[in-house]
C-alpha cells in the first residue's frame, strides 16, 4: 500500500517529485567518486568503441545505432548493459577517446526512451547502475563542460529518485540490500546530504543486522550473496572515511563477520562450494576480497546460523549443509540440498553439487534446486524440499520460493580416536513418507579418506508410509576427475588431474556411473558423472560407503581393488 500510495503521488505530479524536497539546498555538484573493486579489462573498452558489447556469453553489434535501442539476446545481457558496471573497462584504458565514448553512451543513455525498459527499472539493476555512474563519474566528467555536468547530474538525481520514490517491487534479501547501499553512496557522493545520509546510514544498519547472521553468513544461505554485498560493502567503508563520516557500527560489525565466511566456503583451488543458487566465483574477484581480511587465520569449522560444517583433515576439505531452507521471502534461490556435502583434496575438488550456471539460468533453475542436483540422499526421486509450482503464484512472487521442507536439521561433531566424526539428520521426507535422513562422515586425521554411512528410518512411534520406497545415493563428480567403475561393481576409482587416485567403494551394494552435468563452470554447463547407489528402505536402510586416497598409481590401484575386497573401516 504504502508503493502504490507513492506512485499515484508521483503520477499526480507528472510522474517526478519535486527536487526540492529530495534534495535540499543546492546539488550542482559531485564531492567523491567511490572507489570500484571489480576487476578491468582495458581491451574491452576497444570492442564497445567499435560497437560490440559482449555480455553473459552474448555479442551485440551496433552498426551504427544506438546499443539502447537494439533488442537484447538474453535478459542477463540486458542486466549487464542497463547496469553500466563496463564504464570501468573504457576507465581502465584511461585515453582521451575512451573518455569521449563513455560520455557518448551515457549523453545517450540519459536523453534514450529506452530508460522505461521493465528490466532498467529494476531495483537491482538500477542500484546496480546508480553506483556504476557514481564510481565512474571521473571517466565522463574529466573533460566536459558544464552543460553536459549538469545534464548528468540531472539524469543521476533522477536515477535515485526512482530508487526513492517510484513503484519499485523491491524483492528481499540481496536486492534490497544493494539499494539500500546505492542510496547510502548517492547521499555521500553528492552534496548537501546530510539529512539523507542520516536516513540511509540508519536504514541500512537495520537491514544488515536483519540479513547478517551472527556467524556471518546471509540469510539466504547462498554464499555467493558475501561476495555481491562485500564488493560493495568494501568500498563504502571508505567513502564514509574520505568523508570524515564514521561508519555506522552496524557496517563494521557486518564486514568483520562477512571475511572469514569467504574462506569457509572455500576449496583448495580458490573455488567456492556450491550451495544454494552458488555459480562459479571470479577468482580474481575472491583475491581482491580476501586482500582485505586482515585475520588471514584458518577458515572456522562450524556455522551454526546459517548451517555449514567443515571437515579439514591434512589436504582434504568437506563443506557440508546442515541448515535448514532460508525463510520463504529470501528462498527465490534456496536449493533442496540438506545434508549434501562437497568433498576436495589440495587443489582438486572430487564430489560437487552441479550448482547454477552464471547466465540462463531459468533453463536450469528447477533441476540445479533440486535434491538430485546435490550429493546427497533422494528419496523416490523427491527433493527434500518443496517449491511453488503453480505458474499464477511463481507470478505473483516473483519467482518460487520454497513453502515446506526440512524443520528440523541436526549436526553434532566431535573428536574420536581415528578422526572428526560428523552425525547429521533431517526430516525432509518425515510428511510425506515417515522417514527421517541420518548421515555419518567421519574424516580420518590425515585426510586419507571419508567415511560415511546414509541411513533412513522411521520417526519414533511412526513408521514409513506408502509403497514408495526407493531411494538413490548419488555423488556428483567434478569434470576433471576420471572415473571407471570396479569390476566387482563395488567401487570406482577416481584419478585427479594431479594423478593422485582415490577410491569410493560400497562393498554392500551395487555401483552405477550415470551422466551428470555440471552447471558452475566458467565455460558453462559441463558433462560429468555421478556415482549412484539405488536400493529400497524396506529392504536395505542404510548404505555405508568410503572416499581412500590411494598411495599407488592408477593401474595398479585397479588390479589391486579388483583382485580382493579391502575391508571396511568401522564408524
Amino acid at each position: 500500500m504504502g508503493r502504490f500510495a507513492r506512485n499515484l503521488m508521483a503520477r499526480a505530479s507528472g510522474g517526478t517529485v519535486a527536487l526540492s524536497r529530495l534534495w535540499p539546498g543546492r546539488t550542482d555538484r559531485l564531492i567523491i567518486a567511490p572507489h570500484d573493486l571489480r576487476t578491468a579489462d582495458a581491451t574491452r573498452a576497444a570492442e564497445i568503441y567499435a560497437g560490440r558489447f559482449v555480455f553473459a556469453g552474448k555479442i551485440v553489434t551496433c552498426h551504427g545505432r544506438s546499443i539502447f535501442d537494439l533488442e537484447p539476446p538474453s535478459e542477463d545481457w540486458e542486466v549487464a548493459l542497463l547496469g553500466f558496471g563496463w564504464l570501468r573497462h573504457l576507465r581502465a584504458a584511461d585515453t582521451a577517446l575512451t573518455r569521449a565514448n563513455a560520455r557518448s553512451l551515457v549523453d545517450d543513455w540519459i536523453s534514450n526512451p529506452a530508460q522505461k525498459r521493465p528490466v532498467g527499472r529494476r531495483a537491482d539493476v538500477l542500484a546496480r547502475r546508480v553506483i556504476s555512474l557514481l564510481s565512474q563519474a571521473p571517466l565522463v566528467l574529466g573533460d566536459t563542460d558544464g552543460k553536459f555536468y549538469r545534464r548528468y547530474l540531472r539524469g543521476l538525481t533522477r536515477e535515485i529518485r526512482y530508487l526513492r520514490y517510484t513503484m519499485l517491487d523491491i524483492a528481499d534479501g540481496v536486492p534490497r540490500l544493494q539499494v539500500l547501499i546505492a542510496l547510502c553512496y548517492a547521499s555521500l557522493c553528492l552534496a548537501n546530504q546530510a539529512r539523507h545520509i542520516r536516513a540511509a546510514t540508519r536504514k541500512l544498519s537495520d537491514e544488515l543486522q536483519r540479513q547478517i547472521l551472527p556467524d556471518g553468513g546471509h540469510i539466504s544461505r547462498n554464499p555467493g550473496a558475501l561476495i555481491e554485498l562485500l564488493i560493495d560493502l568494501l568500498p563504502l567503508r571508505q567513502t564514509f572515511a574520505a568523508r570524515n563520516i564514521a561508519p555506522p557500527a552496524a557496517l563494521l560489525n557486518a564486514i568483520d563477520r562477512m571475511m572469514p565466511m569467504l574462506r569457509f566456503f572455500r576449496h583448495g583451488d580458490g573455488s567456492f562450494a556450491l550451495f544454494n543458487g552458488m555459480s562459479s566465483a571470479p577468482s580474481d574477484l575472491l583475491a581482491t576480497l580476501l586482500a582485505y581480511d586482515d585475520t588471514h587465520g584458518a577458515p572456522m569449522a562450524n556455522m551454526p546460523h546459517t548451517g555449514f560444517q567443515r571437515l579439514d583433515a591434512g589436504a582434504m576439505t568437506v563443506i557440508m549443509d546442515t541448515g535448514a531452507p532460508p525463510p520463504p521471502s529470501v528462498s527465490h534461490d534456496a536449493h533442496a540440498g540438506c545434508l549434501s556435502f562437497e568433498l576436495s583434496s589440495g587443489l582438486s575438488r572430487i564430489v560437487v553439487n552441479c550448482g547454477m550456471p552464471s547466465t540462463g539460468r531459468d533453463n536450469w533453475r528447477a533441476f540445479a534446486r533440486s535434491t538430485p542436483a546435490h550429493s546427497t540422499l533422494t528419496y523416490h526421486d523427491t527433493s527434500s524440499c518443496q517449491f511453488v509450482e503453480l505458474s499464477a503464484m511463481k507470478r505473483l512472487l516473483q519467482g518460487s520460493p520454497i513453502v515446506g521442507g526440512p524443520v528440523h536439521v541436526e549436526s553434532h561433531r566431535e573428536a574420536v580416536a581415528n578422526g572428526v566424526l560428523l552425525t547429521t539428520s533431517h526430516d525432509g521426507y518425515l510428511a510425506r513418507f515417515g522417514v527421517v535422513h541420518r548421515r555419518v562422515l567421519m574424516a580420518a586425521h590425515d585426510g586419507s579418506r571419508l567415511d560415511g554411512e546414509d541411513t533412513l528410518s522411521a520417526a519414533p512411534g511412526g513408521r514409513i508410509r506408502g509403497n514408495e520406497t526407493d531411494y538413490a545415493l548419488r555423488f556428483h563428480l567434478h569434470p576433471a576427475v576420471k572415473a571407471s567403475r570396479l569390476s566387482d561393481a563395488r567401487g570406482v576409482m577416481l584419478v585427479l588431474p594431479n594423478r593422485d587416485v582415490w577410491t569410493f567403494e560400497a562393498l554392500d551394494d551395487k555401483v552405477e556411473l550415470e551422466d551428470s552435468v555440471f552447471l558452475a563452470g566458467n565455460d558453462g554447463p559441463r558433462r560429468t558423472v555421478q556415482i549412484v547407489i539405488r536400493q529400497d528402505s524396506r529392504h536395505a536402510s542404510s548404505i555405508r560407503w568410503s572416499f581412500v586416497r590411494s598411495t599407488t598409481s592408477a593401474s595398479t590401484t585397479a588390479a589391486r581393488r579388483s583382485a580382493r575386497r579391502e575391508p571396511e573401516l568401522p564408524l
